[in-house]
C-alpha cells in the first residue's frame, strides 16, 4: 500500500516537472539569443537583454502555463546554481575579505533604508505592513525578504503583491541605468560590485546590473549581496518578537532563523572552499565564467518573462512614490558611505 501511495504521488508530480522542464527549454531558448546579443552589444550584456526582451514578451506568453513554470524555474534555480558557480572561482580570502570590506556600507544603507521606510511610510500614508515589506525588500534583498517577513506579519495579499510589484519596477530601473552611472562616475570594478551589491534590491538584478560592468564587479557584487541576504535572519526575528508582543501571538508560531536562510549560500561558501582547496581544476575559469553569464541570463530572461503589469497598475501612486525614495536614499548612501569608508 505504501508502495502504491508513493507511485501515485510520482505520477501526479511528472506532469508538472515535465511541465517545468519544457517551461526551462522555451526561456533558454529565448536567453540564447540574448545571450549572443550580449556578445555584440557587451556595454549592455546579455542579462540585461535578457530581462528587457523577457519583459517585452512577458504579455504575449508569461500568461501560459508552460512558460510560467518555466520562468519561475529559471529566476529562482537557475539563478541560484549560478551564484553557485562563480563561487567555484573565488578563494575563501577573496570572500572574507569582500564581506568585511562591504561590512560599514552594507550595515549602514540597512539602517538607512529601514528609518528611511518609517519616515516615507508616514509621510505617504502608506499602510504598516505595506511599509514595512517595501522597508526590508529594499533594504535587504527584494522578494526573499519579502516573503520571509509575510511569514511574520501575515500581510494580506494585496500587500505583497504591492510591495514585489514595487520592488520589481525598480530593480528594472537599477539594472537598465547603474552600469551607465558607474561608468558616468568613473567606479572601479570594486566600487560598482559593492554599490549594486548595497544598494539594488533583487539578486537577479544585482548579478544583471553589476555583469553588465564587469566580471570583477560581478563578483564583488554577488559576495556583497550574499553578505546581505543573511541580514534576512535577524531582520524577521526582531520583527517576530515585535508581533508577538504587539499582537500576542502564540509562541508556536515561532520561526528557525537558520530556516531563512538560502540554500544556495551554504553552497556559495563550499564551492569556494573548495576552490581553496585546489579541487577546481586551473583552467576550468574559461568554461565557467562564461557558463555562469548565460545561466545568468537564462534566469534573468525568466524574472522579465514573470513581470506583471496589471499588478504594478494596481500598485498606486503612494507606494511607487515610497519605492522610488528608497531606491534614490540608497543608493545614494551608499555611494557617500562608500566615500566615507574609502572602498569605491
Amino acid at each position: 500500500m505504501a508502495r502504491s501511495r508513493r507511485d501515485r504521488l510520482a505520477f501526479a508530480r511528472a506532469p508538472t516537472l515535465r511541465r517545468g522542464a519544457l517551461g526551462l527549454l522555451i526561456v533558454a531558448t529565448l536567453a540564447t539569443g540574448a545571450f549572443w546579443l550580449g556578445h555584440i552589444v557587451p556595454e549592455v550584456g546579455g542579462p540585461v537583454i535578457g530581462i528587457v526582451g523577457g519583459m517585452a514578451l512577458a504579455p504575449l506568453l508569461g500568461e501560459k502555463p508552460l512558460v510560467r513554470a518555466g520562468a519561475s524555474l529559471a529566476g529562482r534555480q537557475v539563478l541560484q546554481a549560478s551564484v553557485v558557480i562563480l563561487g567555484l572561482q573565488l578563494s575563501v580570502g577573496q570572500v572574507a575579505a569582500a564581506g568585511a570590506r562591504s561590512l560599514p556600507v552594507m550595515l549602514g544603507t540597512l539602517a538607512i533604508a529601514l528609518v528611511a521606510a518609517f519616515w516615507f511610510g508616514r509621510l505617504l500614508r502608506v499602510t504598516g505592513n505595506l511599509r514595512i515589506l517595501i522597508g526590508v525588500g529594499t533594504g535587504i534583498c527584494g522578494a526573499s525578504a519579502i516573503a520571509s517577513a509575510t511569514a511574520v506579519l501575515d500581510a494580506g495579499e494585496d500587500d505583497v503583491v504591492y510591495a514585489i510589484s514595487t520592488i520589481f519596477l525598480f530593480n528594472v530601473v537599477a539594472v537598465l541605468l547603474y552600469p551607465a552611472l558607474g561608468h558616468f562616475m568613473h567606479l572601479s570594478q570594486q566600487g560598482f560590485g559593492l554599490w549594486a551589491g548595497t544598494a539594488i534590491n533583487d539578486t537577479s538584478s544585482v548579478v544583471a546590473a553589476s555583469s553588465a560592468y564587469g566580471v570583477h564587479a560581478a563578483v564583488e557584487a554577488v559576495v556583497v549581496k550574499l553578505a546581505r541576504t543573511l541580514m534576512i535572519v535577524p531582520i524577521v526575528l526582531a520583527l517576530q518578537f515585535w508581533v508577538s508582543r504587539s499582537r500576542r501571538m502564540p509562541t508556536g508560531l515561532a520561526i528557525s532563523g537558520w530556516r531563512l536562510v538560502p540554500w544556495f549560500i551554504p553552497l556559495f561558501v563550499l564551492a569556494a572552499v573548495a576552490n581553496s582547496l585546489g579541487l577546481v581544476p586551473s583552467g576550468s575559469a574559461s568554461v565557467l565564467g562564461p557558463a555562469a553569464l548565460f545561466l545568468i541570463t537564462v534566469a534573468l530572461t525568466g524574472v522579465g518573462l514573470s513581470a506583471r503589469f496589471d499588478a504594478m497598475r494596481r500598485t498606486g501612486l503612494r507606494p511607487l512614490l515610497m519605492g522610488a525614495s528608497l531606491w534614490a536614499v540608497v543608493g545614494l548612501s551608499s555611494l557617500s558611505l562608500q566615500a566615507l569608508t574609502g572602498t569605491r
